[in-house]
């Protein structure tokens, strides 16, 4: 396990839906990772259906904040097939298989895949999307881009 392991599964959590788990969680969330500790005691505050609210008005809001990785470079989504494919080749290739409701290509399972193999070739691959993303969360002002800044912070530069 890398010794950002903590953040990046923690920083899963904080980019799913923020459902009753997520916010049954969260006391641990601020104490395992305190590089997210900005956002978590934001959620703590934040009633939950505003949350809510925000989560799918930033994230759902016309793709510009997209959590699909291959996405921000693939935008056309038939072109998107090999992409996806290298994710799930390498998730089998580390022994799991990619089961989520979601694309293999979603930032929250990227992150999880990271933490439990240590393998960080996906975020480090994905470096620009990474840092687009988290240019535009800062710009729309959503307190989301601390948990982007805490994870690109982890990244090696020039990847």
């Amino acid at each position: 396990m890398p010794s950002d392991a903590v953040l990046y599964q923690a920083a899963a959590l904080c980019l799913t839906y923020p459902d009753a788990d997520f916010r049954a969680r969260l006391p641990l969330l601020r104490e395992a990772a305190p590089q997210l500790r900005e956002f978590v005691d934001h959620a703590a505050l934040t009633p939950a259906p505003d949350l809510a609210a925000h989560y799918v008005h930033v994230f759902d809001s016309e793709g510009r904040h997209s959590l699909y990785l291959s996405r921000r470079h693939d935008d056309d989504t038939r072109q998107r097939g090999t992409p996806l494919a290298h994710f799930k080749d390498l998730y089998r290739a580390h022994g799991l298989e990619f089961t989520g409701e979601e694309l293999p290509d979603f930032l929250p399972a990227v992150l999880e895949f990271t933490s439990r193999t240590g393998n960080l070739d996906l975020l480090a691959g994905h470096h620009t999307a990474l840092t687009q993303l988290r240019s535009g969360l800062t710009g729309f002002g959503t307190p989301y881009a601390s948990v982007l800044d805490a994870v690109c912070a982890t990244l090696p530069t020039g990847s």
